[in-house]
């Protein structure tokens, strides 16, 4: 199991794996946050938000949910809305070891 959090430490993520690749977002919304996802089956990601300091953001085409804490500002993860049962979690919420040889791939997201 790996281990990360968010800047303030309030909320913590285990995932079970490193993913392979890592997806870099062009979307409007993703290339403001700078984030690099991680992709797994809900079931296998555990977060912690003992304090209640996620903050869930609906994106325009209503999707996905983005969380971030309110403490931090630090986007974690995204969850589906609907019926996937994929998210997303922000890798750079983990120790930069963890993933900076995971090889990125580009979402074109901007064009979908």
């Amino acid at each position: 199991m790996i281990e990360g959090h968010c800047h303030c430490r309030a909320v913590h993520i285990t995932v079970p794996v490193r993913p392979e690749t890592l997806g870099d977002c062009n979307c409007s919304l993703c290339s403001r946050l700078g984030s690099l996802w991680g992709y797994y089956a809900a079931e296998e990601v555990t977060i912690s938000d003992p304090q209640n300091k996620l903050v869930g953001y609906v994106q325009g085409d209503r999707t996905l949910t983005m969380h971030h804490c309110s403490t931090c500002g630090c986007t974690t993860h995204w969850s589906p809305i609907g019926r996937s049962s994929r998210m997303g979690v922000n890798m750079r919420m983990f120790d930069r070891s963890v993933w900076e040889d995971i090889p990125h791939r580009l979402i074109d997201g901007a064009t979908w």
